[in-house]
């Protein structure tokens, strides 16, 4: 049988995490009000993001390592049949305990977007990377407009119907993945010998120091720390701040403030996807060829500040169509800053360490996404603009420190 083209396992790994990723994007403007149905603060509500993150953070460079060494195939099946199973306890939880543990086991599937870099890192030269790296994003953009639509529509049937349809396509994913996608794992035949290094813990110490012995690395991992968790102070509240400003509680009921609140945010999602989509899956190889991905990563965390520093004053001025028109710069922001990241990463470290740092961005990422709904629902209750405003900060002072740092 013939080796896959570099074109062809490009287009099966997008395809694959794309349909991974409309099951998420289908639950991202339905949880907060599935959460609330059950009783839970805003503080509790932002938690639950956190426990799905904090199983990305803790296996995320784990199963990237696991896949260099085993390969990348058998990861990327066993992680979507465990999101399959989060989506359907998700979609039949009756208490807190159970929405958590659903959440819980969804993102130790999840965890599994450094394994789809690292194939892509296998499969394209360092010319082509970023250009590589933007599928994924493409498919974040893709997933961000389909899920929505589709958890849109089907919120009409009750809260939990959008968790049973994502469980039904992670369950497509699967077989899609099993039949289609190859294993391009370059170092395979070195696990035969015996001869391949054992696996590194998932985060440490250690694990950091060595992979940021290489130039620019050490900053482009507090990169993916600090824009993540400034990112997810936003993130985790959208819905809720949309519902502030534009559905109050008590006007029509929860399940009815559920499902229209979850609609207007998962218009400002599609928003978002559309855009990214255009940025990721089009533009980023055109302007990271004309001004180079280390400007365009120093960029980036800035334009989604100055977003953020936006998006309270918006709410204030009670004119939905505002966040629309934010959401596309954040977009912008957003997706030039993610492909740029996991291209100069992949292009910083040797190609047998190539799954392992990735998949340790994504664990410093996954951290970021614990911390920032760790404190993001506190920060709402005091004021439902602060987190914005703490996340403006954080991102601007990145990107500006960018400038320093990858000149």
């Amino acid at each position: 049988m013939s080796k896959p083209s570099s074109k062809s396992v490009l287009g099966l790994v997008f395809f694959t995490v794309f349909l991974d990723l409309i099951g998420f994007g289908i639950l991202i403007p339905i949880q907060p009000f599935y959460a609330q149905k059950l009783g839970a603060s805003p503080a509790v509500i932002t938690l639950l993001g956190a426990s799905f993150s904090a199983m990305q953070f803790l296996f995320g460079s784990f199963w990237g390592r696991l896949s260099d060494r085993v390969g990348r195939r058998p990861i990327m099946l066993g992680s979507i049949a465990l999101t399959a199973l989060g989506y359907f306890m998700f979609g039949v939880s009756n208490s807190l305990l159970v929405l958590f543990l659903a959440r819980m086991l969804s993102g130790l599937g999840s965890a599994n977007i450094g394994t789809a870099q690292a194939i892509i890192a296998d499969s394209t030269n360092q010319e082509n990377r970023a250009k590589g790296m933007g599928l994924i994003g493409a498919a974040f953009g893709l997933g961000f407009i389909f899920g929505p639509v589709l958890g849109g529509i089907f919120v009409k049937f009750g809260l939990a119907a959008p968790a049973f349809i994502a469980a039904g396509l992670s369950a497509l994913n699967w077989f899609f993945a099993f039949f289609k996608l190859p294993e391009t794992n370059p170092v395979s035949e070195a696990k035969v010998s015996g001869n391949q290094a054992p696996i590194r813990p998932q985060l440490s110490w250690a694990a950091l120091k060595h992979a940021a012995r290489h130039p620019h690395v050490g900053y482009l991992f507090f990169m993916f720390l600090t824009f993540s968790a400034s990112f997810s102070l936003m993130e985790n509240v959208l819905g809720l701040f949309i519902q502030h400003y534009w559905v109050p509680v008590g006007t029509l009921g929860s399940e009815l403030e559920g499902k229209q609140s979850a609609s207007l945010t998962a218009y400002m999602l599609i928003i978002v996807g559309m855009t990214g989509t255009l940025v990721q899956g089009y533009l980023i190889g055109k302007l990271a060829k004309r001004f180079g991905e280390k400007r365009l990563l120093a960029a980036g965390p800035m334009i989604v500040g100055l977003s953020f520093l936006l998006i309270p004053f918006i709410g204030l001025s009670g004119v939905y169509g505002g966040m629309l028109a934010i959401a596309v710069v954040m977009a912008c922001g957003t997706g030039i800053t993610y492909p740029s990241l996991s291209s100069l990463i992949s292009r910083s470290v040797d190609p047998d360490e190539q799954g392992g740092a990735l998949g340790l961005g994504q664990s410093l990422a996954a951290l970021g996404r614990v911390l920032g709904p760790s404190v993001s629902g506190l920060l709402f209750q005091i004021y439902p603009g602060l987190p914005f405003w703490t996340g403006s900060v954080f991102l601007i002072l990145t990107g500006l420190l960018a400038f320093v740092f990858l000149r």
